[in-house]
C-alpha cells in the first residue's frame, strides 16, 4: 500500500483554532460539549478535546480525531454538524483548520496534511497611500527611462516614445519596483 493510500485509510485528526469573546466563554463550552456530544454518535468517531485561551487571547484550540477519512466526512458533512456549526453564527469564528493522519505533530512528520487559514485577508491599505507608493516609484524610473531614450539621440513621435516607455517600465514595475516598494513601505501602508 502506498504512503498516499495508508494516509488516506489512517487516522484523522482535526484541528480547529475558533476565536470567542472573553466573556461568551460559558457559552462555548455548552457548545462544545453539545458538538462533542453529536460527534460521538457517528461512526469512527475517536475523540474530542479542547484548550480554553490564554489569558488575554480569544483562541480555542479544538481537535477531534475519526478513525478514517470515510468517517469524518460523514460527520462533516452531516446535518446535525451543520445544524451545530449553525448555533454558533455570530458567537464564533473560525481562523484556522488543519487535518492531519497519524500521531504527527508529537514526534514524527505528517504522512499527509492539509491546513486551511480561515482568518479574513487584511484590508488592503487606502488607495492614496497606494497611489504614493506607486508614484514614488514610478518617477525615478520615468525619469531614468526617459533620459536613456534621450541619450540614444533617437528623435522619436510622442506616442512611439510613450510606447517604447511603458513597454519597458511595466514589468520593471510590476516584477521588480513595486514589490521592493511595498515590502520597504509596509510599516507605513498597513499603519
Amino acid at each position: 500500500m502506498s504512503e498516499v493510500a495508508g494516509a488516506l485509510n489512517g487516522a484523522v485528526t482535526v484541528s480547529i483554532v475558533r476565536h470567542v469573546a472573553p466573556e461568551n466563554a460559558a457559552q462555548m463550552v455548552a457548545w462544545v460539549r453539545a458538538g462533542s456530544s453529536l460527534a460521538e454518535r457517528f461512526e469512527g468517531f475517536l475523540g474530542t478535546g479542547w484548550v480554553r485561551p490564554a489569558p488575554g487571547s480569544d483562541a480555542w484550540h479544538m481537535l477531534y480525531r475519526f478513525a478514517d477519512h470515510a468517517s469524518l466526512e460523514a460527520w462533516e458533512s452531516s446535518p446535525q454538524r451543520a445544524w451545530w456549526l449553525g448555533s454558533a453564527q455570530g458567537l464564533v469564528g473560525e481562523s484556522r483548520v488543519e487535518r492531519r493522519t497519524g500521531i504527527e505533530g508529537w514526534f514524527d512528520e505528517p504522512a499527509s496534511r492539509d491546513v486551511e487559514d480561515l482568518r479574513p485577508a487584511a484590508p488592503a491599505p487606502p488607495r492614496w497611500k497606494q497611489a504614493t507608493v506607486i508614484w514614488l516609484a514610478f518617477f525615478p524610473l520615468s525619469l531614468v527611462l526617459g533620459s536613456l531614450l534621450s541619450a540614444t539621440g533617437l528623435e522619436l513621435a510622442l506616442v512611439v516614445r510613450t510606447f517604447v516607455t511603458t513597454l519597458v517600465a511595466t514589468p520593471i514595475m510590476t516584477y521588480a519596483l513595486l514589490p521592493w516598494m511595498t515590502k520597504r513601505f509596509e510599516w507605513w501602508l498597513h499603519r
